[in-house]
């Protein structure tokens, strides 16, 4: 049997979350979103990935507060309205293909919202274009000549916690069944984990205790408010020197461990524009191995994993649980397919795609019947 199509079990504190395969979706900013809601856009996005045999899609970046998005066009989860709309484009994407379990990606951008999308530059907005005033642990720019965050006091930290613990309840109303807190990549929760960006001198900043403190509230509150299965991406490394570390990843992936996380999700880099990054296949899947052996947790992989056998191979290793692939899935939206296709594994299929198979692939379909006249 294929390690990569074997079952795996998220536990999770309302029960083990079953799935299928060890193939995810990773979360991938659409900047599609219309004041925040989803869009048919994501309607299309999300039941296109769905329909891909994967065993869970997690999806994109979710900005906890208006300002806390990346760009004016990102998905948010703060209100009403933004809840309605994410219910019901995912809602009528999930009558459109298999279950597959989802997970939403909970986030707040901190000091690099406020930023145009990336076909548009990427670059922070002025005021004037349309911008807004960026909040972080210190009052340092992301790049020296950006206009500088405002440095969170603690009613401003409080205000943001409880915005993660609302979230996360409307994603369990809306039917979530896993849910990501982002600490990687540069955003607010690995800002405060990071010496390059969190110059505090209160509880919040210097020593590592202090600069994992607001991550592990926001967990903490978070897991007192979400039954289903909670995890966090961290970069684990920000490839810069007098940085976030690796070993202070799995030191932090111990204390989430102890708090109830059932999933940790490693990446690397974002915080700074000095990083040196050294990207090759699985440039970032010795982090995750050594996540996995120090914290015991259920950890995914992810970063330049895009062949069926270099997926196959990390799994029978024992260096992750979970595979996690993105740009990947846009170029080939049925990767999980042909990865099953030549690893001898099963997918789920909707229906209507039951006749589409190659002879050599015939065996892939789980329940498949033959409906040729």
């Amino acid at each position: 049997m294929s390690f990569l199509f074997s079952p795996y079990a998220l536990s999770s504190p309302k029960g083990p979350l079953q799935l299928a395969n060890r193939v995810v979706v990773a979360p991938m900013c659409q900047y599609s979103a219309v004041e925040g809601c989803a869009s048919d856009w994501h309607l299309m996005h999300w039941a296109n990935l769905l329909n891909s045999g994967s065993a869970m899609m997690i999806l994109e970046a979710t900005g906890v507060t208006r300002e806390g998005r990346i760009t004016p066009h990102c998905l948010g989860l703060w209100d009403d309205a933004t809840a309605s709309a994410l219910e019901e484009k995912l809602h009528r994407a999930r009558q459109l293909a298999p279950y597959t379990p989802v997970c939403i990606q909970l986030s707040h951008a901190g000091r690099k919202a406020s930023s145009a999308a990336p076909w548009d530059g990427g670059a922070l907005l002025s005021l004037e274009q349309g911008g807004w005033n960026t909040h972080a642990p210190s009052a340092i720019p992301q790049q020296s000549q950006e206009r500088a965050p405002l440095a969170l006091d603690l009613k401003g930290l409080k205000d943001i916690c409880d915005a993660f613990v609302q979230a996360a309840k409307k994603s369990q109303d809306i039917g979530m069944e896993a849910v990501e807190l982002h600490a990687a990549h540069g955003y607010l929760l690995h800002q405060f984990l990071s010496p390059i960006s969190n110059h505090r001198v209160d509880a919040y900043g210097g020593s590592f205790e202090n600069r994992i403190r607001f991550p592990l509230e926001v967990f903490k509150a978070v897991r007192a408010q979400f039954a289903g299965a909670l995890g966090m991406r961290i970069s684990a490394y920000d490839w810069v020197e007098g940085g976030w570390t690796p070993e202070e990843t799995a030191q932090l992936s111990v204390q989430l461990k102890a708090l109830g996380a059932d999933f940790v999700h490693i990446s690397s880099g974002g915080v700074s524009s000095a990083q040196k990054l050294v990207v090759a296949p699985n440039y970032q899947v010795g982090f995750a191995a050594s996540v996995k052996a120090q914290s015991a947790l259920s950890t995914i992989a992810v970063g330049l994993i895009t062949q069926a056998q270099q997926a196959e191979d990390i799994i029978a290793s024992g260096q992750a649980d979970l595979v996690a692939l993105a740009r990947a899935f846009l170029y080939k939206p049925r990767w999980t397919w042909e990865a099953a296709a030549s690893l001898n594994g099963q997918v789920q299929a909707s229906k209507p795609y039951w006749r589409c198979l190659p002879k050599e692939a015939q065996h892939i379909f789980s329940g498949r019947q033959n409906t040729q006249r």
